[in-house]
C-alpha cells in the first residue's frame, strides 16, 4: 500500500512509534525513523528490514525534538537520501504528573517543547515537501487532548494544543491537497507511564483501575493505534482531514475517573 512512499516517524524507538514503523514496513514503505535511544532504535530497524516485502532498511536519525538543529537535521537527511517526503508521523511525546499546585514551569516547558513545539517546527519544515507530493500528516495525540484529567495538567494542555494544531494546519493545507489528522489513544500498553516516574507497583494498580475507566474494560495495545495511523495515512482515508480520532476503548465517552 505504501510502496514508493517515504514515511518519517518520530519517537520510533519504542511503543506506538515502533509498532507504527513495523506496520508501515509490512506495507512496503521507505522509512526515516528518529528517536533518542540508539540501542532501541537499532532493534526497531532490524525488525523493519526483516518484515519489509523488499527488505528495505530504514534510515536512522538520532535526534531530540527539543533541539532545533536536530529537527532541521531530520529533514535534511530525509530529503538528501530520498529526495521527497510523503507522510509525516509526529509521534514523539512525554508524560509527567502534576497539578497546578505541584507542577513547575520547568515541567511545563519540557512537555510543551517535546509535545507541541517539536512537531510544530518539524511540520513547518516538512510542509513544502509534503505539498509537492500531496502527502499527509498524522499526529499522535491523546484522549487527554479531548477530555480533562487530574494530575496531568501540562500533558493535557500539550495534547489539546496538538489537537488544535491538527485542525488548523488541516484547514491551511487542504487547498494544497495535504491531509492532517490525529489519533487520540487512551491508556496503551507502553513504557510511557514508567518513564514518567511511576513505580512498577503503581503501574500495575493503575492498569487495574483502567478496567473501570475504559468502557471496553481494558487498556489498548500499540498495534491497535498503529493500524489506525496507517489507515489515516493511506488513500483509504482520502476524504478525512482535520479529524481527532479516539482509540481509547470508549474512555472519551465516560466521566473522567
Amino acid at each position: 500500500m505504501f510502496s514508493q512512499k517515504v514515511v518519517l516517524i518520530t519517537g520510533a524507538s519504542s511503543g506506538i512509534g515502533a509498532e507504527t514503523a513495523w506496520e508501515f514496513s509490512k506495507q512496503g514503505a521507505s522509512l526515516v525513523l528518529t528517536g533518542r535511544n540508539k540501542h532501541n532504535l537499532d532493534i526497531v530497524l532490524e525488525k523493519c528490514e526483516q518484515i519489509s516485502p523488499s527488505k528495505l532498511r530504514p534510515i536512522k536519525v538520532i535526534a531530540d525534538l527539543n533541539n532545533e538543529k536536530d529537527i532541521e537535521h531530520i529533514i535534511d537527511i530525509t530529503i538528501k537520501h530520498f529526495k521527497k517526503l510523503d507522510v509525516l508521523i509526529n509521534n514523539a511525546g512525554i508524560l509527567a504528573d502534576g497539578t497546578i499546585e505541584t507542577t513547575s514551569l520547568e515541567q511545563y516547558d519540557n512537555i510543551m517543547k517535546t509535545n507541541i513545539r517539536g512537531p510544530y517546527y518539524l511540520t513547518m519544515l516538512a510542509t513544502p515537501y509534503l505539498t509537492e507530493n500531496k502527502g499527509n500528516i498524522v499526529n499522535v495525540s491523546s484522549v487527554a487532548g479531548l477530555r480533562a484529567f487530574e494530575n496531568t495538567l501540562s500533558y493535557c494542555i500539550s495534547k489539546a494544543a496538538l489537537d488544535q494544531f491538527t485542525r488548523c494546519v488541516a484547514l491551511e493545507l487542504a487547498p494544497k491537497g495535504v491531509r492532517v489528522n490525529a489519533v487520540n489513544p487512551g491508556v496503551i500498553m507502553t513504557n510511557i507511564h514508567l518513564r514518567a516516574g511511576m513505580s512498577q507497583l503503581e503501574y500495575t494498580e493503575y492498569l487495574k483501575k483502567c478496567k473501570v475507566t475504559h468502557a471496553l474494560g481494558r487498556v489498548g495495545e500499540a498495534k491497535e493505534v498503529s493500524s489506525v495511523i496507517t489507515f489515516l495515512a493511506s488513500d483509504s482515508a482520502s476524504n478525512i482531514t482535520g479529524a481527532t480520532l479516539p482509540i481509547d476503548g470508549g474512555r472519551h465517552a465516560m466521566y473522567p475517573h
